[in-house]
Parts: C-alpha cells; structure tokens; sequence
C-alpha cells in the first residue's frame, strides 16, 4: 500500500474583489461629505495601479483615513498595503499611491521556512514562486504547522489554502 502525502500552501494575498468594492464605496464617501464638497479630491484607479489626488495635505490625510477605514472594513488586512510619498501634482494637488502586496517575498519566504523547519515537526517545506507549500504524511503535524505559523508575528498576513 503506498503512503499517501497530505500538503497544504501558505500564501499572502489580498482579495482584488473586495478592494475593488473597498475603494467603490470610498469614492462614494467622498461625495457624501459635507467637508470634502467643491474640492478635488478623488481617487484614481488604472489597471493594478491606485492613487488619491487631493488639494493639500490636510485633505490627503482625511482622504487616506476613509479608504484606510473601508479598506479594513472590508476585511483587507493593513499589511496587505502601504501607502506611497506624498508628491506634488499639478497645480496645488498632491498625489499618493497605494500600493497593494501579493506573495510572500523570497527572504521572507525562506525565513518562515527556516522557522517551520527549526520546529522540529515532520515536515517538509518547499517555495514555490511567491507561496510555500508545506507537506508532510501525518495531517496532525500538518495542524499542528498551521498552528505555529498563525502564532508568529509575520509582517504579512497569511492563508492557508489547497489542502490536500
């Protein structure tokens, strides 16, 4: 009888549908505020590209702060994004570019691979591209691996999928 291999991939990445929506009902914000009326703050989105033009500064950071509030709401992690420097933009308008991560990085990757491995549980762990895929022939240890990566304090959110 052959022994059978059970495997499952760690990943990093943020559901495009839900920003998508997130930044829908941030545009849809901006023109129901009161303070925000007759400015031009706006936010741009261009294939994999997102930016928010405002006229100053003080309007950027309540600009940042209402697609920072849906964006979480919607259940995108923080981590998932980063927001660009501020640059001047024609005129008196400033722009700033969001910035959204997909996959695990390779230094990173190999790091929480070496963390795995230093467990001690009977496990293997292989990168592949921008996700790792764990696999070992015991699903207890498999579980007990999904357990220990959920504790660690990663700079990047995690999901745990194709388990087989």
């Amino acid at each position: 009888m052959a022994v059978s291999e059970f495997s499952f991939d760690i990943v990093s990445r943020a559901d495009a549908m839900e920003i998508k929506n997130a930044l829908n009902q941030a545009d849809k914000d901006l023109g129901n505020r009161y303070d925000l009326k007759g400015t031009k703050c706006e936010i741009v989105t261009e294939k994999d590209e997102t930016k928010l033009i405002a006229d100053d500064e003080f309007r950027m950071d309540q600009l940042k702060e209402i697609v920072f509030s849906k964006l979480l709401k919607r259940g995108i992690d923080a981590r998932q994004f980063s927001w660009g420097k501020l640059e001047p933009g024609a005129g008196i308008s400033v722009h700033c570019k969001i910035e959204f991560k997909n996959g695990i990085e390779q230094t990173k990757a190999k790091a929480l691979a070496k963390q795995i491995k230093d467990k001690g549980l009977k496990v293997q762990t292989q990168i592949q591209g921008e996700e790792i895929r764990v696999t070992s022939k015991s699903k207890d240890d498999l579980q007990k691996t999904m357990a220990f990566v959920k504790e660690l304090d990663l700079d990047f959110p995690v999901e745990f999928v194709n388990m087989r």
